[in-house]
């Protein structure tokens, strides 16, 4: 069972890596509208947008950007670590979405060959991420704030399933997922 998680989280790093920027940028822009919206402060909205509360939405959110950043340069390095074949069928897979059949007409590949090289190269990769000290309890830890990935995780383990198709509105929720914690962790 710990090998099944294993491929999980790597399958789930890989599915969630395209959306990494965007939600970092959004990230941004929130805690910009955090720090210029605690300008305006009256007693109606004293306790959400006080010094305090703000200065904490913002380091929180900054923590929830590092761990993205570091979801990122994790998943890079170690694409850079496994055999280049390897990384460039989980880069056309997960990164650009490509469906099998795409990847048999790209590659010259039947379906069975498509399907083994790409099982063959996440088992490459999440042998290099265990290598690296990245297993299901590291990988759960560092990202257990992130409810959007461990929700895309549930998918991967619930479904016998290749891939999922993240919504705009999915990713949306994804970026303001934790901010209502957050706001009522700094009262």
């Amino acid at each position: 069972m710990k090998d099944k998680n294993n491929i999980i989280w790597t399958k789930t790093i890989l599915s969630v890596y395209r959306y990494l920027e965007r939600i970092a940028g959004a990230i941004d822009k929130i805690i910009l509208q955090s720090g210029l919206g605690c300008q305006n402060v009256s007693t109606q909205n004293y306790f959400l947008n006080n010094t305090y509360a703000v200065s904490q939405k913002i380091i929180d959110l900054s923590e929830r950007k590092v761990i993205l950043i570091n979801l990122k340069i994790l998943i890079e390095d170690t694409l850079r670590e496994i055999p280049k074949k390897d990384a460039e069928i989980l880069i056309l897979r997960f990164f650009d979405g490509k469906k099998v059949k795409d990847l048999c007409e790209l590659k010259n590949l039947s379906m069975r060959t498509a399907f083994r090289k790409i099982d063959s190269a996440v088992l490459s990769f999440t042998s290099a991420l265990i290598i690296k000290g990245y297993d299901t309890c590291k990988l759960e830890n560092m990202l257990e704030s992130e409810a959007w990935i461990k929700n895309v995780y549930i998918r991967f383990s619930s479904k016998n399933v290749d891939e999922i198709q993240l919504s705009k509105v999915f990713l949306a929720k994804a970026v303001t997922l934790n901010q209502s914690s957050f706001s009522s962790n700094s009262k």
